[in-house]
C-alpha cells in the first residue's frame, strides 16, 4: 500500500467516530490531535481494530500492543494528510518552551523542594533574623522518569480529634485528609482512590513574577524560569483535573504577573477550544485597600480564575454582601425592606397593554411581563411607585426571598471580600504574630467555596499553606483535602486545623455560628531518598557535604545518568567547584525517581515499611 492510500484508509478508520467527524465529512484534525496526545481511549481502540493502522502505530511487546503516538501527530501535520496549513497551524497555537515545544504536549516533569537560605532585609544585622524559603527546582526530562508518578506509601498517619491524637489505621469514605510531600506525589496517590469525585478544587499557587519581586510569592533560585514555572504547573494541573468530578470546579488565584499564561495554559487543560464553556470566567478580587505610593504602578488586585468540567455546570448563589444588602432601601408598611426593578423597557419589552397609574394616566408598553403577571403583582401590593417625578410602576424584590436565594457572583469583588490585611490579622489572632503576610482571608475562601460545592462535597487545595482553605472548609462542613511539603504543616497547618476542631473563633467562626468538632486524618508520604534533599539543603561545612556523598552514593540512589567514581577528590573540575555549586551538583545527582516509597514496592523488605504503615497503606488504596 502506498503512502497515500495509507492516508486514505486512516481517514475512513477515523470517520468510523463521530467526534472526529466535521458536518460537511471531513476530518477534524485537532480533535484526533488532541485525542493522540491523551492517549484517548476511544481512538487507540479504532486504530487497534484496523491490521493496517495497528501495525503502522503500535509496537507488540509480549502481549501488549504499545502506541506511538509521535507517529500519527506526524501524519495528521503532514501536508499530504493536512491540506489546510491553518489547521496544521492551529495545532500550534499555545504556550512554549525555549525549544518551540508546546507546554501543555510536554511530558518534561517539574519538581520543586524548599532550600532555606539566610537573606537580610532593612535593617537587619544578624542572620538569623529572618529566614526566607527559597525552591529549589529541576526540570526532568521524560527518560529520566519512569516510577517518579507511582503511588506512595504513607507513614505516621494519625486522627485529630477535640483534646485527643491518635494513630490512624485507616482512612474512612468521608474523611478530612492531610498530607505531607511533593503535592505533585501526593496528587498521583490522591487519584487512586479520588479519581473523578472531587467537587471543588480551589488553590493559590506560587506565582511566577516578571516584573517585580514580592512577598506575595515563593522565591525561586535563578533557575526557575517562566517556562519551568508553566510546566511545574501544567504538570499539577492536569493531574488535578483527573480528580475533579464531572461536574467539579477549579479555582485559582493568581496575581497579574502570573494571570496572561496561566490563562492559556489552562485553556488548553480544559480544551476551551473544544467548548469555551468550560472556562466560567474570572473574577477580579481587590486585595488590598492600601495602595502603596511607590514605583509608578500600585497592584491592589488579584485574579480569580474558574473553570469546570461541564459546561451544564453552574456556580452556586452567594449570600449577599453588607453592601448589597443596603440596596434593599424601600419599605413596605409591614416594614418588609425590598429594591424596586424596572419592567418596562423601550428596548427589550415584548408584551403590549396598558396600564393605570395612580395619578390616572394610562401608560403603553412594552412591557417586560406579560399583563397577567403585572396583574397578580399588582393585587399582591408587589408594585412600587415612585413619589416623585413620572409615575412608571416598578416590581418589588424583597430582601428576604433574596437572602434565602442568594444572589450570582459577578466579576469584580471589592475589599468586602476579605483583605491580605485583614488575613494578616487572622493569623496573628491565632499565634501571636504575623508569621505569614500574605496568606488569604477566611472570607475570600468562604466565598470561593460557596461558589464551587455544597455541604459534605470535598474540597481539594495541594497548595495548603496555612491551611485556610481547610480551616474554612471545616467550618462550612465540606470535607476537605489539603496537601504540603514545607514543614511548617506541623507547626503552622495542623496546630491551626487544631484551633478549628476546638471551636476557635477568629475569621468567618461567628458568621457560621461555629462551635467546634469534627475531625482530620494527618499522614506523611514515605521518604526514601528525599531525606538526602532535605539534608543537603541544610548542610553547613564541605566536610558533612562530602559525608552525605559517600552514603548516597553507599545507597545506589542517584541518577543512573552519572558515574560516582568520577566525582571524588582525584577530579579536578568537581574540587574546583564552590561550596553551594557541589550542594546543587549533589541536589541534581538525587535519583528522583526514589524520594518516596512506592505502593508497589511495600513489601520489599529493603524498603524497612513497618506493619502500621503497610495496614494504612492497604486501606487508602484498597478500602471504600
Amino acid at each position: 500500500m502506498n503512502r497515500q492510500d495509507f492516508f486514505e484508509e486512516l481517514k475512513n478508520v477515523l470517520k468510523q467516530n463521530p467526534r472526529f467527524v466535521a458536518e460537511d465529512g471531513q476530518i477534524l484534525k485537532t480533535k484526533v490531535y488532541d485525542a493522540a496526545i491523551s492517549m484517548d481511549g476511544e481512538l487507540l481502540k479504532l486504530l487497534l481494530e484496523n491490521q493496517r493502522t495497528r501495525n503502522h502505530f503500535f509496537t507488540k511487546v509480549e502481549e501488549n500492543f504499545v502506541f506511538d503516538k509521535t507517529k500519527i501527530i506526524w501524519i495528521l501535520e503532514s501536508r499530504e494528510f493536512l491540506q489546510d496549513s491553518y489547521t496544521m497551524y492551529k495545532n500550534k497555537i499555545g504556550l512554549i518552551d525555549k525549544q518551540s515545544d508546546l507546554i501543555s504536549q510536554k511530558d518534561d516533569i517539574s519538581l520543586v523542594w524548599p532550600y532555606k537560605d539566610c537573606v537580610l532585609e532593612g535593617e537587619q544585622t544578624k542572620d538569623n533574623q529572618r529566614r526566607d524559603e527559597i525552591f529549589y527546582n529541576e526540570t526532568l526530562a521524560p527518560d529520566e522518569v519512569n516510577q517518579l508518578l507511582n503511588p506512595k506509601v504513607f507513614t505516621n498517619a494519625k486522627r485529630y480529634t477535640k483534646n485527643n491524637v491518635e494513630e490512624a489505621t485507616e482512612i474512612q469514605k468521608n474523611d478530612n485528609l492531610i498530607i505531607k510531600g511533593n503535592n505533585l506525589m501526593a496528587l498521583t496517590s490522591l487519584e487512586e482512590k479520588y479519581g473523578n469525585t472531587i467537587k471543588g478544587i480551589f488553590i493559590d499557587p506560587p506565582y511566577y513574577f516578571s516584573r517585580q519581586k514580592s512577598k506575595d510569592s515563593f522565591r525561586y533560585n535563578s533557575n526557575f524560569k517562566l517556562s519551568t514555572w508553566l510546566t511545574f504547573m501544567n504538570n499539577r494541573l492536569s493531574i488535578a483535573k483527573n480528580l475533579l468530578s464531572d461536574d467539579g470546579i477549579m479555582a485559582v488565584v493568581i496575581g497579574i504577573d502570573g494571570y496572561a499564561h496561566l490563562k492559556v495554559l489552562m485553556d488548553e487543560i480544559f480544551k476551551v477550544k473544544d467548548n469555551p464553556k468550560r472556562y466560567i470566567g474570572t473574577i477580579t478580587w481587590r486585595k488590598t485597600d492600601n495602595q502603596s505610593n511607590i514605583g509608578d504602578f500600585a497592584n491592589v488586585i488579584d485574579y480569580i480564575m474558574l473553570y469546570r468540567m461541564n459546561s451544564d455546570t453552574k456556580l452556586n448563589y452567594l449570600p449577599l454582601t453588607d453592601k448589597a444588602k443596603k440596596e434593599y432601601s424601600y419599605t413596605d408598611p409591614d416594614g418588609s425592606r425590598y429594591r424596586r426593578a424596572n419592567i418596562l423597557d423601550l428596548t427589550r419589552g415584548r408584551y403590549e397593554y396598558k396600564i393605570n397609574t395612580p395619578d390616572g394616566d394610562v401608560l403603553n408598553g412594552p412591557w417586560m411581563i406579560e399583563e397577567s403577571e403585572y396583574l397578580n403583582m399588582y393585587n399582591n401590593n408587589e408594585i412600587h411607585w415612585p413619589s416623585r417625578g413620572k409615575q412608571i410602576p416598578y416590581g418589588k424584590i424583597y430582601l428576604k426571598d433574596t437572602l434565602e436565594k442568594g444572589q450570582i457572583t459577578s466579576d469584580f469583588w471589592d475589599s468586602s471580600y476579605g483583605t491580605n490585611q485583614r488575613s494578616a490579622d487572622e493569623i496573628k489572632e491565632l499565634f501571636g504574630s504575623r508569621i505569614f503576610d500574605y496568606a488569604k482571608p477566611e472570607k475570600l475562601v468562604q466565598n470561593i467555596i460557596s461558589l464551587i460545592s455544597q455541604k459534605d462535597e470535598i474540597i481539594l487545595d495541594f497548595f495548603m499553606g496555612t491551611a485556610t482553605t481547610q480551616a474554612v472548609a471545616h467550618k462550612m462542613n465540606r470535607q476537605y483535602i489539603g496537601v504540603e511539603q514545607m514543614d511548617y504543616i506541623n507547626e503552622i497547618s495542623v496546630p491551626r486545623l487544631q484551633k478549628v476542631i476546638d471551636g476557635e473563633q477568629g475569621g468567618i467562626s461567628e458568621e457560621v455560628d461555629w462551635k467546634g468538632g469534627g475531625s482530620f486524618v494527618y499522614t506523611e508520604l514515605k521518604e526514601l531518598n528525599n531525606t538526602y534533599m532535605s539534608s543537603i539543603q541544610s548542610v553547613e561545612s564541605s566536610k558533612e557535604l562530602d559525608e552525605i556523598k559517600d552514603s548516597l552514593f553507599d545507597t545506589g540512589f542517584i541518577s543512573h545518568l552519572v558515574d560516582p567514581l568520577e566525582i571524588n577528590e582525584d577530579n579536578d573540575e568537581y574540587m574546583q567547584l564552590s561550596f553551594e555549586e557541589k550542594k546543587k551538583l549533589l541536589l541534581e545527582l538525587v535519583d528522583k525517581n526514589k524520594l518516596y516509597i512506592n505502593y508497589s514496592d511495600i513489601d520489599d523488605n529493603d524498603m524497612q515499611v513497618n506493619e502500621a504503615e503497610k495496614e494504612f497503606s492497604h486501606n487508602f488504596y484498597r478500602g471504600g
